[in-house]
Parts: C-alpha cells; structure tokens; sequence
C-alpha cells in the first residue's frame, strides 16, 4: 500500500515551484527574456573562482579512487577543520572540527539538528512569515510546528505571542536571519531578548529550549552592515548554513551544521547527526564539493548586483505606494499587496508578465514576495512594467 501522507503532499505543491514552471513556459511562448520572473530565489551571479579552481585542480590531479570515494559520516576532517577556523575568526566562538557536521545544504542541516534535539510530540516553534517547508521539515520528524503570529510592519519577533506559546513542550525554537520572504534581519536588541527569554524559561521549565538559526542567507547582507549571529547570544544554538547563496552554488548542495561548543551535549550531537544520517539517508554529502567548499570558506560570490536590485524595487514600491518594510539581506522583498487577497493581486500581475509570488503559504497573507536575484538589466526593464501594472489595475490606490 502506497504512503497516504505523500499521496496527499501532490495536492499542496509549492506555489513557488509552479510560478516558476509557469514563468518557463510562458517564456517558450514570448521569449524568456520578456517574462519578469521574480518568483524562484535561485541566485543569479557566479561562483567565486577560488571555488571552481579548487573543484577542476582536484579532478585533474587528485588520484579518482580516492576523490570519489566516499567522505567520513561526519564529514572530511580538513573540511570540518576549515570551517571551524572560520566560524572563529568571524564570530569568536571555539569551534573544533568536533562541532561542524557538512551536509547536503540547509535543509540537509535542518533535518538533522529537528532530529537531533526534539523527539516525536515535541513543539518546535516559528517565526511568522517563513519558509513553507518547514511544514514538512518539522512535522515529518514527529514534533509539531507551532506558529508565533508575525508583528508587522517590521517583523521583528513577536515577544507577547512567544513568551504566551512558551510551553514546557516546547523544545526548539527555529529562527531564519536573513529572512525568506521578508528581508527582515534580526537586531542584535532581538536577538538578545530572544537569548533571555529562552533562557530563563529554560530554568522554569527544567530543560533547555534548543535554538535552530537557519542562515542561507548570512552574508546577503546590505548599507555595509553585517547580520548578528544567533549563536553568540545563546549557548544552546545550532547553526544551519548553506553555502548556496554565498558562493552561488544551490545545485551543489553543500552546508553544514554548527554546534555552539557551549550548548549542552555539545560532544556528542556531531556524533548523533552521524547516526540519524543512518535513519533519513541524507549522509555525506559530494567529498569535491565539501573540499571546494572549504577552500571559498572565507570567499563569497559578488552579491553586490543584489543590493543594487533592491534598491532599485524597493524605491519604485515605495513611490507607487505600496506599505514595504525595506529588506536588510536575502534577494526577497515583501511588500503589501494592494488588495486584501495576495493571489488575486498576483494572478493581475501575470497579465502583464509579472511574476509575483503571494505569501499566504509563509504565514503573511496580503503580502507578496519579489525574488530580485535577477539581472540587474531585467530588474530596470521591469520597472516601468510594474508601474503600468499599478496603474491600470488599481487606479484608485
């Protein structure tokens, strides 16, 4: 018999994903060119040469057996050690190679720091809006996704919400900084408040509440400033990280995740994600990619191209009188729709070519997401498409 469960997931599929199906096909019909997808957060400059160089000197020169062998189920050592070194340097936290478990992406890190911290029953607790697939990503383990209500305009956390759903089944709480959809980056004010909180209802509750920092987006970051780092408020952090964005390789499926060396059981989680990989198949990831990785660890792509796209969206929303929060990293901007009903607001916009994604499916109804990891030409083209949108559809904004 067939699995119920994942007969019934073909009936929920993304909407990002079938924007994007929907922005190629339309593009077969008037040329790709013309159709202004900003639906799929897939980035859109090159590596950086240190991770290609790396990746083609190894297959000419390393011996194949042993390139293409399989990697430790905790990963490759220099890697590990490579990574550590940087985290240190960057954040001045002691991490050893012993913290860093490489896996395949973000989500790879995700599925095994849910499974390694909460147990079937557990509550895990969310930001509102975020990524939708953290659905499956937190109930597929047992535990239960629980939802703090956003706090608009400025999607900082809602306080009074968490410290209400604060329960002693709670154990994980799940950040994204950078966020995806909004942009919105968490203060260190936030993230300080965050750290006190879980803290002290840690203490009450006679467990410690784990804290999951999902940061794909890290180093997408704009105005010269650079994004907090959870883990340095919070012992009892893990740090899932992808190096899609920074050094532009989502294909690659490369991250990792990082034990703060303070949180509890700090020597023995690295060994425990090794034994889920056993249970969920998601272990070792590519040992030449882990290896590229490791040798860009310090490196990222040119992401300027992605402040200069915002700016450029963000003052043309702001002047056709959209309510927009402006984003301080990640390529997304959510701005408000100009009606009540998101998809009804996107579905116009695809008259004219515009590819809108509503964020009813990120817990943010009303509002919409604009995926601006696009050529900066296409972005300028966009513009005055997007102003005659506005223009014809809500005349009486």
């Amino acid at each position: 018999m067939i699995n119920q469960h994942y007969l019934d997931m073909l009936g929920h599929k993304s909407v990002i994903r079938e924007l994007s199906e929907y922005a190629t096909a339309r593009g077969e019909e008037i040329g790709y060119e013309n159709v202004f997808d900003y639906s799929l957060g897939n980035p859109s400059v090159p590596a950086p040469t240190a991770f290609t160089d790396t990746a083609i000197r190894l297959l000419q020169t390393e011996e194949p057996v042993k390139l293409h062998g399989y990697s430790p189920s905790l990963g490759l050592p220099g890697v590990k050690a490579k990574i550590a070194a940087s985290l240190t340097r960057r954040f001045g936290i002691p991490y050893t190679p012993e913290h860093i478990f490489p896996t395949s992406g973000c989500a790879g890190a995700i599925a095994h720091a849910l499974r390694a911290v909460t147990k079937p029953g557990d509550d895990v607790l969310v930001f509102a809006p975020f990524f939708p697939e953290y659905g499956p990503y937190i109930n597929d383990t047992g535990a239960h996704m629980q939802i703090v209500p956003a706090k608009a305009p400025a999607f900082q956390v809602n306080f009074d919400a968490l410290e209400d759903m604060l329960t002693p089944n709670v154990a994980a709480v799940l950040v994204n900084s950078p966020n995806n959809p909004s942009g919105i980056v968490y203060s260190e004010e936030t993230l300080e408040r965050l750290a006190a909180i879980l803290t002290e209802k840690s203490k009450a509750f006679g467990h410690n509440i784990f804290l999951i920092s999902d940061e794909p987006y890290r180093e997408i970051a704009y105005d010269g400033k650079t994004v907090p780092y959870p883990a340095k408020f919070y012992p009892h952090t893990l740090t899932c990280y992808s190096f899609s964005k920074s050094l532009s390789v989502p294909g690659e499926r490369i991250g990792y995740v990082a034990v703060n060396p303070l949180c509890e059981a700090a020597d023995k989680l690295v060994p425990m994600m090794g034994q889920i990989s056993r249970g969920i198949g998601h272990n070792c990831p590519s040992s030449l990619i882990q290896l590229a990785a490791a040798e860009a660890v310090d490196e990222t792509a040119d992401l300027s191209v992605y402040e200069t796209n915002m700016n450029l969206l963000y003052d043309t929303f702001q002047e056709l009188g959209f309510r927009v929060q402006r984003p301080g990293g990640t390529f997304y901007i959510m701005p408000k729709a100009l009606e009540e009903d998101a998809g009804a607001f996107c579905r116009k916009a695809l008259k004219y070519d515009l590819i809108f994604v509503p964020c009813e499916g990120f817990h943010a109804p009303g509002y919409f997401r604009v995926a601006y990891c696009i050529d900066t030409e296409k972005v300028k083209r966009s513009l005055p498409v997007i102003r005659t949108f506005v223009e014809k559809e809500y005349p009486n904004r």
